[in-house]
């Protein structure tokens, strides 16, 4: 099984406009609402490919209890870690030319006796694990390093980690040792302290990030497709070119396809083929929607893996 962890989840709210221009007016033609988070949204690509997950979440307030309703609906096992205040709700607007701005709220301040509980709910899930999967920002009065814990704890009982986060939780993550970390191109930035441009730039970076702690690298790179790092050698999956309406959420299917191909036995280079294709796939829908398997499989076919060494 594969177990996600999103401590900071949110009420998605999607909003579709006919089009995004500065200081002009749009007019809203949709708006919907899902649950989110990074680990949620994982769970949602390994379920739909046929994987077998559990969802580890906090939930809190009024828009815990719809977030609640909404996860209900997904088909997979959640276990919930009620907190006292509210979760937070992170707004997408998008057009049809796929211009989107995100914007996310920090999310609510949990205690530490909350943070404890939340920790023991994921101790005993990897029981029955042989991936866990962290992902996403942590909320306030949540340590930096907690997901290095957990990446030791699952160190410790045999379960391998997929580390998908920003700022100092990923720097604290990648220093744990995760067996794969899938950064993307800004959070690699915000990491490394440069900007990265080119191809040698982005083989170079996942490189670096390695050399930091985890056992391997994906750099995920958009349309670009993504960069591995790996103890054998480097290599790259390109994706053929598509037209991408919202990019919001490919990561997420990227780091979740991932997981899924390795879980099922695929080699690295298969399994970085299956994250970009899912990655690619995802960006061709509107607002924030995750490609089938077998949107998927149509990309896996023309996705191209070529050693960069």
């Amino acid at each position: 099984m594969i177990v996600t962890v999103t401590i900071n989840p949110a009420i998605d709210r999607i909003i579709n406009v006919d089009r995004l221009a500065f200081e002009d007016r749009a007019y809203i033609n949709s708006s919907r609402e899902s649950p989110g988070g990074r680990g949620i949204n994982a769970s949602c690509v390994i379920h739909s490919f046929g994987g077998t997950t559990l969802a580890v979440a906090t939930s809190g307030g009024p828009a815990g209890k719809r977030f609640e309703e909404y996860l209900a609906r997904c088909g997979f096992p959640v276990a919930v870690v009620p907190i006292r205040r509210e979760i937070r709700t992170d707004l997408t607007i998008t057009d049809k030319h796929g211009l989107t701005v995100n914007l996310n709220e920090a999310g609510p301040q949990l205690t530490k006796a909350e943070v404890t509980r939340f920790e023991r709910e994921v101790r005993q899930a990897l029981d029955r694990a042989s991936w866990l999967m962290l992902c996403g920002s942590l909320p306030p009065g949540v340590p930096s390093t907690f997901y290095g814990n957990l990446i030791s704890v699952a160190r410790r009982k045999s379960v391998r980690t997929l580390l998908h986060a920003n700022g100092e939780a990923l720097r604290e993550g990648v220093a744990a040792g995760p067996t794969i970390v899938t950064p993307n191109q800004h959070e690699a930035e915000r990491l490394l302290g440069r900007t990265l441009l080119t191809r040698g730039h982005f083989l170079e970076a996942a490189e670096e990030i390695r050399a930091m702690g985890p056992e391997s690298v994906v750099l995920s790179l958009g349309s670009r497709g993504a960069v591995g790092s790996y103890p054998e050698g480097s290599m790259e999956a390109v994706p053929p070119p598509v037209q991408a309406i919202s990019p919001i959420g490919a990561g997420d299917a990227l780091s979740a396809a991932y997981a899924w191909a390795m879980n099922r036995g695929d080699g690295t280079a298969d399994a970085l083929r299956w994250g970009v294709a899912a990655g690619t796939a995802s960006a061709r829908l509107p607002g924030m929607q995750f490609a089938s398997l077998a949107q998927t499989t149509e990309i896996y076919r023309r996705v191209e893996v070529l050693r960069a060494d």
